[in-house]
């Protein structure tokens, strides 16, 4: 599943093409992805103007000129596809992309002759037109968490979310509630590099008044730093995930603990090996040596 860097990779590489573009036509390919298309999907979006790229958690949106926006999620095995005139504006560097195949499910023609095209495999995707004045209180989005690279979120928020909660650290990251856009790849390697346990208990990072704790001041500043490079590396390709130039992430090289079950923990000086456990059907790798 993308992760918040991935999509906001997809989204910087949107924003250069689709942002300020117009919509000449739409193409469905089939009624449905996850979930059904939006009745009328392609005459509704005819003739539009995208006004702004934006993403909230593991969403991008589209904001619509007439006041409506697009979500966009994408699922288990989504991608997109960025082709013609001003394809290259997408990145530094342009890698061909696969051509058209049974999974482009979805297909806009911008003025001037780019396409966008959603490929999505498995088909866990969704793509839906709301509102925008409805846009905060849609069930996707309602409820969920301050972003982890936004202003609301700091130590003294984790402290006054996670004081009363005795799940473990891992499970308490990936709540959405809690906090938006967090996985179990970025939760990994958040929590190796605060030094913290996976399995310890999401309230042990608050004092007993309610403060936060050195632990939880590491622990967002762990979060930020992995987001944020990993964001700068383009995410991380393990299976679908491409940028819309086509080009792979490669943060997945620097991992310093996520896939690396039984190699030498790369904290200097520690002698533990990498382990994997098994957290609410998820697999969790941390070193048991320096992560207490």
């Amino acid at each position: 599943m993308p992760e918040l860097p991935e999509v906001e990779t997809v989204r910087r590489g949107l924003m250069p093409v689709l942002q300020g573009a117009v919509i000449e036509s739409a193409e469905a390919r089939r009624p449905d992805l996850r979930w059904p298309l939006p009745e009328n999907f392609a005459e509704r979006l005819a003739g539009r103007r995208v006004e702004a790229i934006g993403r909230r958690a593991k969403y991008l949106l589209a904001d619509l000129d007439g006041g409506e926006v697009m979500i966009l999620h994408l699922g288990m095995s989504g991608s997109i596809r960025v082709e013609g005139a001003h394809a290259r504006r997408t990145g530094a560097f342009h890698y061909p992309r696969a051509e058209a195949g049974p999974h482009d499910h979805v297909v806009l023609h911008l003025a001037g002759g780019t396409t966008i095209t959603f490929n999505d495999p498995r088909r866990f995707g969704a793509i839906l037109i709301v509102p925008y004045d409805r846009l905060e209180n849609h069930p996707l989005l309602a409820g969920l968490g301050p972003e982890p690279l936004g202003n609301a979120f700091h130590a003294d928020y984790l402290a006054s979310a996670f004081a009363r909660r005795s799940t473990s650290l891992k499970a308490a990251l990936l709540d959405q509630k809690l906090v938006a856009g967090l996985g179990n790849i970025y939760v990994c390697e958040a929590l190796f590099r605060a030094g913290l346990s996976p399995r310890r208990l999401a309230h042990t990072i608050v004092t007993k008044d309610g403060r936060p704790t050195q632990r939880a001041e590491r622990l967002v500043t762990a979060i930020r730093d992995v987001l944020r490079e990993a964001i700068q590396a383009g995410g991380s390709s393990l299976r679908d995930h491409k940028q819309v130039s086509g080009e792979l992430g490669y943060f997945q090289h620097t991992f310093r603990v996520y896939d690396r079950e039984g190699e030498p923990c790369r904290t200097r000086h520690c002698k533990g090996t990498v382990q994997r456990i098994v957290q609410s059907g998820r697999s969790t790798f941390f070193c048991p040596t320096c992560q207490r």
